[in-house]
């Protein structure tokens, strides 16, 4: 006999089926047993009768134990009570593969502990949640850039010119070629393709070798990087909070099950709704001096500085217009300040802090050219980029969204460390 899914048992009610999947949790009262089993589609309770089945099934289910692989056939019939609302009357048990002293047990144990272990705590319900929520999330990313026009574009890993602080590479040996670096951001190569193509983006992972213990940082993590040729810094905005909004609301439909299992209160998620206020970053560091921060103009706003100013907002916030000495070389200088850029940071609220960083990008080639030699970086590693600006060079904006901070948010977890399935840390290289 065929196996079914768990969440395919509605449209076989009243027939024999087989399910496999894993032990959760096994009962007895003597004559008759339960076993609750998960296949990764749902759970469902079989229940066996000592009179109804064979002894050698009644036999083996003494030896079930946690996470033990088997295979259960039996009679499915609708059960209100029962996870998912039907159970499975079972008539043969076979184990496919024992599980000897697992080692996560309904017991507390510690996040070192369970990290150490993550290859199995992926497997518990909250973890299982957190993972559909993200795979909700980066499927309505790629739903709405589909619907919206943008074209996928593949970037490079393995890079040349650096996008952020040259302090946080991975750097590796390239042949004969030098050095190499693992990429930052795939931004300036979607830059080249929105020439061609108008309205791209580029989804994959990114690396910063910064030494950061905070919760909001990995050292690698997913990102996604969409560039709109024509766009300002304004019309930027606009699609960030149409973006965001997007994903937040296909979460809070499609994804109920795993917020109530995670226990996130959606009433903040659901107030998630374009526009999205939004305030200088010079308003914003005279209201934090206000709030009791020790800010100063020029310096660039902190973990605590964010949160502190996210509280004042009942949804996600736009930070813009940030000094120019603390930020990416290619960011367009504000023509009504100098000092400052035309960029744009978007604030979660709830204490989960930046989600995205956008600007509108130097389109001038002489200033992006000083910019690129105020900072010590290697012309000839920008010679294609700066090639942008010699050919028909554009207005153009983007933006970067970490999917790790977004799903954290989304989920209410407190460390983007459990939003990806095997993080990287610091201090973390297994398993």
């Amino acid at each position: 006999m065929s196996a079914v899914q768990i969440r395919e048992l509605r449209a076989h009610a009243g027939k024999t089926v087989t399910l496999r999947g894993w032990v959760v949790t096994t009962r007895s009262s003597g004559k008759i047993a339960f076993v609750v089993l998960r296949d990764g589609s749902g759970m469902v309770q079989g229940v066996l009768s000592k009179k109804e089945v064979p002894e050698s099934a009644w036999t083996t289910f003494a030896t079930l134990t946690q996470e033990t692989s088997v295979a259960l056939t039996g009679t499915v019939r609708e059960e209100p009570r029962s996870p998912g609302g039907y159970e499975l009357t079972v008539t043969g048990l076979e184990v496919l593969g024992p599980s000897h002293e697992y080692p996560i047990t309904p017991k507390e144990h510690g996040t070192t502990f369970l990290f150490e272990h993550r290859h199995l705590w992926l497997r518990s319900r909250r973890q299982a949640a957190v993972a559909r929520v993200r795979h909700e999330v980066e499927q309505a990313i790629r739903d709405y850039f589909y619907q919206e026009g943008f074209t996928l574009v593949d970037t490079p890993i393995l890079t040349g010119a650096i996008g952020e602080e040259a302090g946080n590479l991975f750097a590796t040996d390239y042949f004969d070629l030098g050095r190499a670096y693992l990429a930052q951001t795939g931004q300036l190569y979607v830059e080249a393709a929105a020439a061609a193509l108008g309205k791209v983006y580029c989804f994959g992972p990114t690396f910063r070798a910064e030494k950061s213990k905070t919760r909001r940082h990995l050292t690698e993590f997913w990102m996604v990087e969409p560039e709109v040729a024509f766009n300002d810094s304004d019309a930027n905005m606009r699609l960030q909070e149409s973006f965001v909004s997007y994903i937040v609301v296909r979460a809070l439909e499609r994804r109920k099950e795993e917020l109530k299992e995670l226990e996130r209160d959606t009433a903040p998620l659901e107030r998630v709704t374009a526009p999205f206020p939004r305030i200088s970053y010079s308003d914003a560091v005279t209201r934090l001096n206000q709030l009791g921060s020790d800010i100063r103009w020029g310096s660039d706003l902190g973990g605590d500085d964010e949160t502190l100013l996210a509280r004042e907002y009942d949804r996600p916030v736009f930070v813009y217009n940030y000094p120019k000495q603390v930020k990416a070389f290619y960011m367009k200088e504000n023509p009504e300040d100098p000092r400052t850029v035309l960029n744009n940071d978007c604030l979660a609220p709830e204490g989960y802090g930046e989600i995205i960083g956008g600007s509108q990008r130097e389109d001038d080639h002489e200033k992006l050219l000083a910019r690129i030699r105020g900072q010590g970086l290697d012309e000839e590693a920008y010679r294609w980029y700066l090639d942008l600006r010699r050919y028909g060079t554009f207005v153009h904006s983007g933006f970067g969204m970490g999917i790790e901070r977004t799903v954290a948010w989304i989920c209410g977890i407190p460390h983007i460390r459990e939003a990806i399935a095997f993080p990287r840390q610091v201090h973390r290289l297994y398993p």
